[in-house]
């Protein structure tokens, strides 16, 4: 992409819609295009505005972050959405990554995470620091990597899709895991998009929702 990247900022808190802005104006390849103070807002904004990619609060007047993220990834802009959230509303996370959010965030992620969300998700990945990856899975699927509550794959995954899967549970980026399994980069891409047709998800937020369900982040496939 040649010109910047286009952002859009929607949160009911002034101040927040502040700091990330200054956070991101200050990245050369990133632009601020507007803000939104509440989720009709957002809307209205994407529509005009269109964005490259939308962050989305969480909890917002009027309609909520997960019916957001529905409706942006659902819609014909084409606006990837990264959900921002406090640790202790990770209960909406899980349905907002499954209406299609590119990724999420804690609202006390550093200035870094905040920069590279933006650019993965343009991207097509998505970025999740194995810190954050492993605590909030733990939430949003209630308890421990033991029990399927997903839906079963289209097709069996091969055992090292199943590694794979596991890595991307673990929040390793596709260069993390090409180094730890001694493979390209684009080898990682080609098995990510193989595993996200073959469990039916939208991006590698599915897929490590999925490794983490089945134990493969505990190296159990």
């Amino acid at each position: 992409m040649n010109r910047p990247i286009r952002v859009l900022v929607a949160d009911d808190q002034e101040m927040v819609r502040r700091g990330i802005r200054r956070i991101l104006s200050g990245q050369d390849d990133i632009e601020v295009v507007g803000e939104a103070a509440d989720g009709a807002e957002a809307l209205e904004r994407a529509r005009e505005l269109r964005p490259d990619v939308a962050l989305v609060d969480v909890r917002m007047p009027r309609l909520d972050g997960i019916e957001v993220t529905r409706r942006l990834c659902g819609g014909p802009e084409g606006v990837r959405v990264v959900v921002v959230t406090t640790f202790d509303l990770d209960e909406y996370v899980y349905p907002a990554l499954q209406h299609g959010a590119s990724g999420f965030l804690l609202k006390r992620s550093g200035p870094a995470l905040l920069a590279e969300a933006v650019r993965a998700a343009v991207a097509g990945d998505s970025l999740i620091s194995p810190s954050v990856t492993v605590r909030l899975l733990k939430h949003v699927t209630g308890g421990p990597p033991s029990a399927r509550r997903g839906p079963e794959p289209h097709e069996e995954l091969t055992a090292r899709e199943k590694e794979i899967a596991g890595h991307v549970a673990q929040g390793l980026t596709n260069a993390d895991i090409a180094r730890a399994l001694f493979i390209s980069p684009g080898t990682v891409k080609t098995h990510v998009a193989a595993i996200q047709r073959k469990l039916g998800v939208r991006n590698r937020v599915g897929v490590a929702v999925h490794g983490w369900e089945r134990g493969y982040a505990e190296g159990t496939p």
